[in-house]
Order: structure tokens, then sequence, then C-alpha cells
């Protein structure tokens, strides 16, 4: 999708939304090059990250063209206002079809990952995640999962430490390898136009490498 405030990409797992994730290449940069290239801008292109899905991870995001899109689209988003959902396959089947995850996080810059820590400590911030086994298969669940806070490697942190990894992150204490990244892709997103009067409803089907390895188990959500 796009107009003259938004653009909605597909992030391909292993390139970083922005910079300073990692060197190299990044999603923003392409978007730049695209927008300067088609509307033949001349010097630098705005462009607003808003949000930002992990390296590893695959999915919706959204860019703002303009200043007034960036500002009122992180509103919504710091605001918790932007529902968000996610797929994943995870190591283990919880033992409710459906529930909540609820932990406190904080972050460990040198390592760059995210820990359970205690309410009570200063730093921590609320995390909480409702999800729902969609399907199962040879020791493994099909998840889908809305997160309602937005911290920080979140959805990875919580399934480990709920005891279900998220396949194939090494990170956060998977024993399984897979294909390609890991198995968390971002599905759909729901948010409010920055500027018309309208909602946005964004949907994006699971990588093609996806149903090639794990089969006709996978069923997406309608």
């Amino acid at each position: 999708m796009e107009d003259n405030h938004l653009l909605v990409l597909s992030k391909p797992t292993g390139l970083p939304t922005a910079h300073g994730e990692i060197k190299g290449d990044s999603l923003f940069d392409y978007a730049k090059e695209y927008i300067k290239k088609r509307y033949a801008k001349p010097g630098n292109v705005f462009l607003g990250v808003v949000h930002r899905l992990d390296q590893p991870v695959s999915g919706i995001v959204i860019f703002a063209k303009t200043s007034k899109a960036a500002s009122r689209l992180s509103e919504q988003f710091r605001d918790t206002q932007v529902e968000k959902t996610y797929l994943a396959v995870v190591e283990g089947i919880p033992n409710a079809r459906s529930g909540t995850m609820h932990h406190f996080l904080i972050n460990d810059d040198e390592e760059r990952i995210a820990l359970v820590s205690n309410q009570n400590n200063p730093l921590a911030k609320e995390a909480i995640t409702h999800y729902t086994v969609l399907a199962t298969y040879d020791g493994h669940a099909f998840l889908m999962l809305n997160p309602k806070t937005g911290r920080k490697h979140q959805l990875r942190i919580q399934l480990s430490a709920s005891g279900h990894p998220v396949m194939g992150d090494k990170k956060y204490g998977s024993s399984f390898n897979f294909v390609h990244g890991i198995s968390l892709h971002a599905h759909a997103i729901t948010f409010k136009h920055p500027v018309k009067d309208e909602t946005i409803n964004m949907k994006l089907d699971l990588p093609k490498i996806w149903l090639k390895h794990f089969g006709p188990w996978i069923k997406v959500p309608t």
C-alpha cells in the first residue's frame, strides 16, 4: 500500500528494518531509493521509521512519507492504539488453547537481548501478549499472537520464558533450526490513517517457505 502519507512494505527475513540493527543495507534504505527513483526526487528523501521488526522476523512494516504522518503514527504506536497480529511456530504445545502472557522485561544492551525481570525493578516494563493455538503437529504449535504492548523482542522473550521458544530463535533458547531466520511473522495490522478519517486493515500472507517447510498443518486464519 502507498499513498501521499504512507508506504507499507513486506519485510523479508534477514533484512533489518532500519539502520542501527546490523551493518549493511536495510528496508529503510531500499524504501528511500524506491521513492527517490519513482518520483524523481532530488536530494534527500524524507522517510519516517515509526516501528520496527527484528532482523530475523518477516512481515508488515509501515513507513511515513511526511513528518506529520510520522508524528501521528508514532503516537499511535506509543499509545498502543495499533492492533498487531503475529503468527509463529513454537516448540512444545501450550497447556491452554488460548491465554495471556504477562511479564516484566528489561533490556540488556550489551548482549542486545531482553530479559524477564521482577515487576519491582524500576527499569522493568510491563509486557502483555494474548495468544491462541491455531494448530499443533509433532510437538510444535502454530500460534496467533496479539501483543498489547510493544517492548523490544517482546514476543520472542515471552514465548521463551513460557517454555515455548520460537522455532529457530537460538538467541532465546530454540533447539531447532528453521530454514530461514525464525518462524515469527507480522501477519496483520490495524491503525488509523494519520491524515484521512479512516481505519487501515492490512494482512500479509506467510512466506512461501513456511508452507514448504511445515506443510499443510499451517493454516492462516481468515
